[in-house]
């Protein structure tokens, strides 16, 4: 199912929910709605199933205007972040449930119920009640429920939430199997960047009711449109600085720890442009030179077994940076580090 978000605004009183959003998704693909809270990303979800209303704007599925459907005319279904599973029903009247609303007759009510109970490994579980699962199986059965009646788009707002660390990450790729097994679009919220970049197709990132950047998990990354940006879907350095000199193949910037060399300057700047670099932690390197070198101090250290992270002040402009180190070697704090940066690793970003 190919869904496209047309102009679509959401008001509560006056509060802009909302703020003409548009945005295509394409058949079969697992699309987050990543940003902070209160960006608008899970009541442009409850908008795409049918559960709150539009102020202006059309949703279309396959091409098909749904916007005044309900949300069981939508041949969508959604999995809350809450479970919403009935307490006082089974596992397989949980699911079959749904079907027998649409009268279905019992002996294919009871194949469809089985093979939804085997695609996500729970047919153990026929039998029992919610309060007698685990925050991971309720999950499942959650998951299991949506599959039965073999909707075109899964609506997942936050499934994982309330897992612990471990079990989320074991979920993660779980859910995208589903996904992809069932042939199904997937629109996924998060404010979990972890989540995002490992499971998704494509990435919209809101802020304030508006879409910040689309892109694959690896563009947003690594190539953000702004500093809100780059610092929500990761670790980063932001320096401010003036581009001094464009180049052919380089950008010079003029910043207070001295002059940087980076890869790509920002779409139409021009020398004297006050930007923003975008430097991340894993980017800087204690041991690989580099072009950009910068002497510093190191100030604090945490060791964390495989990697340790540290923060250093230059010595010319006192920037503090942050940065990775990988089977680390280097924990003397006060003492003298070179901070080397390859030009490909700066993003300069528009301020």
């Amino acid at each position: 199912m190919k869904i496209s978000i047309e102009n679509l605004t959401k008001c509560f009183g006056n509060v802009k929910a909302l703020d003409n959003v548009s945005l295509e998704i394409e058949n079969g693909q697992l699309f987050f709605l990543l940003g902070p809270s209160g960006c608008g990303k899970t009541t442009l979800l409850r908008c795409i199933g049918g559960f709150e209303k539009q102020t202006s704007g059309r949703i279309l599925f396959d091409g098909k205007d749904v916007s005044k459907l309900s949300p069981d005319k939508r041949e969508s279904a959604m999995v809350f972040q809450g479970y919403a599973l009935f307490p006082h029903m089974t596992v397989y009247q949980n699911l079959a449930f749904g079907l027998e609303m649409q009268k279905m007759p019992r002996n294919k009510i009871d194949k469809m119920v089985k093979d939804a109970m085997k695609s996500v490994q729970i047919e153990q579980l026929a039998d029992r009640k919610p309060n007698e699962l685990s925050g991971g199986q309720q999950q499942r059965v959650a998951l299991a429920r949506t599959l039965v009646v073999h909707p075109g788009c899964l609506l997942l707002d936050e499934p994982l939430a309330n897992l612990d660390a471990k079990l989320r990450r074991d979920m993660r790729q779980e859910i995208r199997r589903l996904c992809k097994d069932n042939a199904l679009t997937g629109i996924y919220v998060t404010h979990d960047r972890q989540e995002a970049l490992s499971m998704a197709d494509k990435v919209a990132v809101l802020k304030d009711g508006q879409i910040m950047q689309i892109g694959s998990p690896r563009e947003i990354y690594c190539k953000p449109a702004s500093c809100f940006v780059a610092s929500f879907i990761g670790d980063t350095n932001l320096i401010p600085g003036k581009i001094k000199a464009i180049q052919t193949d380089a950008v010079i910037i003029e910043t207070a720890a001295g002059d940087l060399l980076a890869k790509e300057a920002p779409q139409n700047a021009k020398v004297g442009d006050q930007v923003h670099l975008s430097i991340r932690p894993e980017a800087i390197s204690l041991t690989i030179p580099a072009p950009n070198s910068l002497p510093a101090t190191l100030k604090e250290t945490a060791y964390l077994g495989e990697v340790s992270s540290h923060t250093a002040t230059t010595n010319i402009g006192g920037i503090s940076l942050d940065f990775l180190e990988m089977n680390p070697k280097f924990d003397t704090e006060g003492g003298n580090a070179t901070l080397n940066i390859l030009p490909e690793d700066i993003i300069v970003l528009d301020k």
